[in-house]
């Protein structure tokens, strides 16, 4: 699904966030480390070789709600801008720790002047986040930030289940 919202395209798919050839940069549901892990950030690194943590090792570690930049090697894309999203009941306040994990990406796509984007789910996985609550903090924290936004032009979001992008799509709704 894809809708037009103050000069920005918002797309929601279902897919593989480690294949997204359409966006300049992707973003990595990291741990503290930025090593390889589970889910989005074993993808991520997977896919984009072990330069990727070579680059991420003295970046690290990272706090709740930072995020850093890095070459995407492999990866289809330019960058990854790693995020480390709160695990939810431990992290807290948990949800101001995910809404900067939205902001410090944008932040850093910004200053980087990449024009498009794509997140995961962040903190939804293996770190316990309601799916419903993370979603609505990520449009929140996103629609804060839309006016402040030069350089990007898509935001795209790529969800691991049909179940996810059904949610994702009702937002989207909302916007158009």
């Amino acid at each position: 699904m894809r809708v037009e919202y103050k000069n920005l395209q918002f797309i929601a798919v279902r897919g593989d966030i480690a294949n997204q050839p359409d966006v300049d940069a992707v973003v990595n549901a990291a741990n503290a480390e930025l090593k390889i892990g589970g889910g989005v950030a074993g993808a991520i690194h997977t896919a984009a070789g072990p330069q990727l943590y070579d680059e991420c090792k003295p970046l690290a570690p990272i706090k709740p709600g930072e995020a850093v930049i890095t070459a995407a090697y492999d990866l289809p894309n330019d960058y990854v801008i790693h995020c480390l999203g709160p695990v939810y009941g431990k992290d807290r306040p948990e949800n101001i720790f995910l809404s900067n994990c939205y902001k410090n990406a944008l932040q850093l796509a910004e200053e980087n002047q990449i024009k498009s984007i794509a997140f995961p789910s962040i903190s939804t996985g293996a770190f316990g986040f309601p799916f419903k609550k993370a979603t609505k903090i990520a449009f929140d924290t996103i629609l804060e930030e839309v006016d402040e936004l030069k350089h990007l032009q898509k935001i795209k979001f790529v969800l691991h289940s049909e179940q996810d992008l059904n949610i994702y799509q009702q937002y989207l709704k909302d916007l158009s």
